[in-house]
């Protein structure tokens, strides 16, 4: 028997896959076999390592060489100098932040050192088409303690509860309160379900697909103990049709399971039963709104129902029913492993634990990050995300998508947690954190997400269907140069009357991002009503561009490149916009070398 002396992991999540991984593993088995080390190196597929700006990621151990932005061209150097003469191949290892020495491994860099990931454990680290790496890294050793050692099922909700984990995906109710209500809910039949809500449609958001692609044994194991807990024998995963790779990773790792006998009938001889199904969504945001899930797992169209009765008492095909998102199910069998207590001592007091987040917008390392709850925004940004680029100021994070509110620049210390985040007009929501700059304008902000409501909204409840779109209405308005203030009166009560009557949580949250915009960025909307300017220059029917006729040499580029004629002038002259031809495309402005065009 051959002895493997080195592990090549290659990142195969999205991102990386895009960016051609698959070819980089292609290449570096064709590499092995060609420099005679196919019987000595092995190369290994996983998920997502996180940092995602620097993909694609190949990490090779055992000593650990972070290689980033790695292309086929590059795969034959690192055999032959890595892999065949033992040498760290220096000009791909990450570089990590300005001054900071190149990085030997993931968990010696800036983006890495205020993490802590136990959602994200083996996102990086296994092959997450092999549930033999999944057992290696204690994976089932809850589950099979749970069955073994008959534990009761009250014990075990005990735990979640003691652990104080909240859930993921929205609001932050208690997990463990969940299962408890679940577990005490009397069905005539004796049937309940436990459903995985991964059927994340919030706009940057990224984090349940991840966990699904890089470690998917960890959520079926945890469903399966749900089961056992709450007295169920069918599971369902809600998942986006548009994640192809998650679905193919659930797809194999249930058939493993069913293989290994840790799904179906009598898990370890235990004479408990447990069956696992997928169901994949259409993209409906309003799917990922618990009700609309349930009724769209059953065949029909997903739109919410009133509430009560909850799914605790009256959920899928009208039985108990617990539904948890991808994120919460992802902590559980660590929490049973190493005890409640351990995960209770992160965080803070009320929000215990770590959150995923995706990382994104205008920030130097866009990926995913687990945090401990209480991290203050200011290490999100600056120290695990590299701070804005470019030499922008940072000016707000949108937590919480098209449900949650923008975090202005004078609160970046505000520590990330549900309290927190409540106390300032935002919500953690699934975890997508986008970042602006100088160069956004929130007015424009708060319509986009507006815009995405709209479009999403279901139309079952009128507050919603009607409510949204005289908001939008508002919002155009004013972008556009016709707003008033009495429409900000307006606006703000329209808001109000929607979160208090609108059927479901997307419409109830829908207000969020134009409520907190308008808190922290009412200058911003003074402005574009009273001043009819944009501040950040984003919306185009309040800004015009002009030519400085002190910079302008006459050079004519700018006069070639716009597409409408508007720019006129001779040579070595200073040249002129008419307005009324320009559609303020911008190029003028790309184009000129001096400085000479001005965006007003």
């Amino acid at each position: 028997m051959s002895h493997i002396r080195s592990h090549i992991l290659v990142c195969t999540g999205t991102g990386c896959s895009s960016s051609d991984s698959p070819k980089i593993i292609a290449e570096f088995e064709k590499q092995l076999a060609e420099q005679g080390m196919d019987q000595e190196a092995k190369v290994i597929k996983t998920g997502c390592f996180g940092l995602c700006a620097m993909g694609p990621i190949v990490t090779v151990y055992p000593e650990g060489a972070c290689y980033t932005h790695v292309m086929v061209d590059d795969v034959a150097e690192i055999v032959s100098e890595h892999i065949v003469k033992g040498r760290i191949v220096k000009r791909l290892l990450h570089k990590g932040d300005e001054g900071e020495a190149p990085a030997t491994s993931l968990v010696d860099t800036q983006f890495y050192r205020h993490q802590q990931r136990i959602a994200l454990r083996n996102c990086g680290i296994i092959n997450p088409e092999s549930i033999d790496e999944y057992i290696a890294v204690d994976g089932y050793t809850a589950l099979g303690k749970i069955l073994t050692e008959q534990v009761p099922p009250q014990k075990v909700i005990d735990d979640i509860k003691a652990s104080g984990l909240r859930g993921r995906g929205g609001a932050g109710f208690s997990t463990g309160m969940k299962w408890q209500f679940t577990a005490d809910a009397v069905s005539e039949d004796g049937v309940k379900f436990v459903c995985c809500n991964a059927d994340e449609g919030d706009p940057g958001a990224f984090m349940d697909r991840s966990v699904l692609e890089g470690d998917p044994f960890s959520v079926i194991e945890a469903m399966t103990i749900a089961g056992y807990a709450i007295g169920a024998h069918q599971g369902y995963i809600y998942v986006r049709a548009e994640y192809p790779i998650a679905v193919k990773r659930l797809e194999i790792a249930i058939a493993q399971a069913k293989e290994y006998g840790l799904l179906g009938k009598n898990i370890f001889e235990s004479g408990f039963d447990f069956e696992l199904e997928l169901r994949l969504g259409a993209g409906a945001f309003v799917c990922g709104e618990e009700t609309a899930l349930m009724i769209s797992i059953e065949g029909k169209r997903g739109e919410p129902r009133p509430r009560p009765p909850f799914p605790a008492n009256k959920g899928l095909f009208q039985r108990p029913t617990l539904l948890n998102n991808v994120e919460t199910y992802a902590n559980i069998t660590w929490i049973l492993n190493h005890g409640p207590e351990a995960f209770a001592a992160i965080g803070t007091e009320k929000s215990k634990g770590t959150k995923v987040f995706a990382l994104g917008g205008k920030i130097t390392n866009t990926g995913l990050v687990e945090i401990p709850m209480g991290t203050p925004l200011r290490t999100i940004i600056e120290d695990i995300g590299g701070g804005v680029p470019n030499g922008k100021k940072f000016k707000a994070a949108q937590t919480g998508g098209p449900s949650g509110g923008c975090i202005p620049a004078e609160l970046i210390d505000t520590p990330i947690d549900y309290e927190h985040l409540a106390e300032i007009g935002s919500m953690m929501g699934s975890g997508g954190l986008i970042v602006m700059d100088e160069d956004n304008c929130m007015v424009d902000i708060a319509k986009f997400f507006l815009e995405f409501i709209v479009d999403e909204s279901c139309g079952k409840c009128t507050p919603c269907r009607i409510g949204t779109k005289r908001l939008l209405d508002l919002l155009t308005k004013i972008t556009e140069g016709d707003g008033t203030l009495e429409d900000l009166d307006t606006i703000e009560e329209l808001c109000n009357h929607i979160k208090s009557s609108a059927l479901c949580g997307l419409g109830q949250t829908a207000p969020n991002p134009v409520l907190s915009t308008l808190h922290h960025f009412r200058d911003e909307y003074i402005a574009h009503v009273v001043d009819k300017r944009c501040p950040a220059g984003v919306c185009k029917a309040l800004i015009q561009f002009t030519v400085d006729p002190t910079k302008c040499k006459g050079c004519t580029r700018c006069t070639r490149s716009c597409p409408t004629g508007a720019i006129s002038g001779t040579i070595k002259s200073p040249h002129v916009i008419d307005h009324s031809k320009c559609i303020k495309c911008g190029v003028c402005m790309d184009v000129c070398r001096f400085g000479a065009v001005i965006k007003e």
